[in-house]
């Protein structure tokens, strides 16, 4: 128990467990707002709008500036952390939920004109893996805005 009382004493592990979670709820309000259908998987899942990736870094690196300064080792981890989570969301990861659309379009065309053999079963790939540059933009200013909010700067 002593460790789950350090853990929620802890500002700065408070602060990014925040931003995960606001975005999370965030994005499965907007996901139903959208697409008028409730998802329960937006809650846990990749990709969409606001980008929980960029809310939680962003939210870990605001809140270790504001408790250690940016002049330390400390605010500077979590800084490059941040832009390297956001970047591989912005990057490699929106790249690979293209692929996967094109690829499930693939296989049900290929089902569609009776060309799949049916012998190897074939997974629906996920398409929610990665994040637009708005989608980091709107969770990197969530997150850096729960941080300043829960250590009572702006409050």
């Amino acid at each position: 128990m002593d460790i789950l009382k350090q853990l929620i004493d802890n500002p700065i592990f408070v602060s990014a467990a925040l931003g995960w979670f606001v975005a999370q709820v965030l994005k499965t309000i907007i996901y139903l707002i959208v697409n008028r259908e409730f998802v329960w998987e937006r809650l846990i899942g990749n990709g969409g709008m606001p980008s929980s990736h960029s809310a939680t870094v962003c939210a870990l690196a605001t809140s270790t500036g504001l408790h250690y300064g940016v002049g330390g080792f400390e605010f500077a981890m979590a800084a490059f952390f941040a832009i390297i989570v956001m970047n591989d969301a912005m990057g490699v990861r929106l790249e690979t939920g293209k692929q996967a659309m094109v690829l499930n379009d693939m296989m049900e065309l290929f089902k569609e004109m009776g060309r799949w053999d049916g012998k190897h079963p074939i997974e629906h790939l996920k398409e929610f893996v990665g994040h637009t540059p708005l989608q980091i933009l709107i969770g990197a200013i969530l997150g850096i805005c729960i941080a300043f909010i829960y250590n009572g700067i702006i409050a």
